[in-house]
């Protein structure tokens, strides 16, 4: 009797290996803020203490599969060293998406419903006739058939504007967001690394609303002594400086970026770990890093005020549980009418995807 035997599969040694090699190698790179070589320098480390590699595939084999598969490239003639590719700045936002967000198997593509029925793209299950300017996607096509059959008859079938349906469908609405992420000294200090997280936070967030949210439009900017904006390329990149913590630098920032944006539904994301610490008075720094500065305070408070008015929510999330802190953000977050999250790092993706879906619900 013909039949077929299956035994379980077993992928091939070497593609296995590349694989747990990879990802090891992407966290590394986000470490190492996109530092090929001391990326490579650790994985070494590691492979000659936990074995990763064997005889049959080793740290040569890998390097040059990086290269070969379009990971990594020379940086140039000049310079020996190699850099990652934009194929692998793409690898590292998906590693973060899924790392960080990875629960969200059925989200729905690049729309935020609202409860307002209208010209839209998803579909309620009403239907009402139809009018001039709807599109024909929405056309009910049974039901207009019906129509046309009971108003005319079988022998002098036709179809007229008047016997067509369309089915109504919900308006979605689109979201500009603005994500400040804080480069302050802090971000490294007591030995803690709290910038690794936020830049995966950063570049799942990216990754999640370019793929899924597509007509959104997202802006980042970092501060620290000052604000500038970055792209989403940059983020695997980002580094800690010796900086205080401009949060009005940013904000202002933030705000320029969103008045440039036509779409009425805007929001702020930031990401920070410690209090407002500087302001920029004419050409000049006024910094105080002990306690809380009433000065910078309340201009930070004022901004915070401003943004409410505007009809701008800002939710922050704020890497520290020190009661003076938490007193600020409490204050900020109500001078903005905005959310606040006060959460460890590993929690810190989730909370900002559940916000951002949260918050797109409640868009009109």
């Amino acid at each position: 009797m013909l039949g077929y035997r299956f035994s379980e599969f077993t992928p091939g040694q070497e593609g296995a290996t590349f694989e747990k090699l990879l990802k090891l190698f992407q966290e590394l790179l986000v470490h190492t803020s996109g530092d090929v070589s001391e990326a490579l320098a650790w994985l070494t480390e590691l492979d000659k203490e936990y074995r990763l590699t064997d005889e049959n595939y080793g740290m040569a084999d890998f390097i040059q599969d990086l290269i070969d598969k379009g990971y990594i490239q020379q940086q140039d003639a000049r310079n020996p060293g190699f850099v990652p590719t934009s194929k692998m700045e793409v690898a590292l936002r998906r590693k973060a998406l899924e790392d960080v967000f990875g629960q969200l198997k059925k989200a729905r593509r690049g729309n935020h419903s609202t409860r307002h029925s209208g010209r839209g793209d998803e579909s309620t299950a009403e239907l009402r006739p139809f009018e001039f300017g709807d599109p024909l996607d929405n056309l009910a096509v049974s039901e207009s058939l019906r129509n046309a059959q009971i108003n005319h008859g079988i022998d002098e079938f036709q179809l007229t504007q008047e016997d067509l349906e369309v089915q109504e469908t919900f308006y979605q609405s689109q979201t500009s967001t603005v994500l400040m992420i804080d480069i302050s000294h802090s971000m490294i200090l007591y030995g803690e690394d709290r910038i690794t997280p936020a830049k995966k936070v950063a570049m799942a967030l990216s990754e999640l609303i370019t793929t899924r949210y597509p007509k959104d439009t997202l802006d980042i900017l970092v501060f620290g002594n000052d604000a500038w904006q970055i792209d989403i390329k940059d983020l695997p990149y980002l580094q800690v400086g010796e900086y205080h913590t401009n949060t009005v630098a940013g904000l202002e920032l933030a705000m320029d970026l969103l008045r440039r944006r036509r779409n009425p539904n805007k929001q702020i994301f930031m990401i920070t770990d410690g209090k407002p610490t500087c302001i920029k008075k004419g050409k000049k720094y006024y910094k105080n890093s002990f306690g809380l500065d009433r000065m910078i305070v309340n201009r930070t408070l004022n901004l915070a005020t401003r943004c409410r008015k505007l009809h701008i929510p800002i939710t922050t999330f704020m890497i520290a549980r020190d009661p003076y802190l938490v007193r600020f953000v409490d204050q900020f977050t109500m001078a903005n009418n905005g959310k606040a999250f006060y959460s460890s790092l590993q929690g810190l993706g989730e909370f900002i995807f559940m916000d951002y879906k949260d918050n797109k619900r409640k868009q009109r």
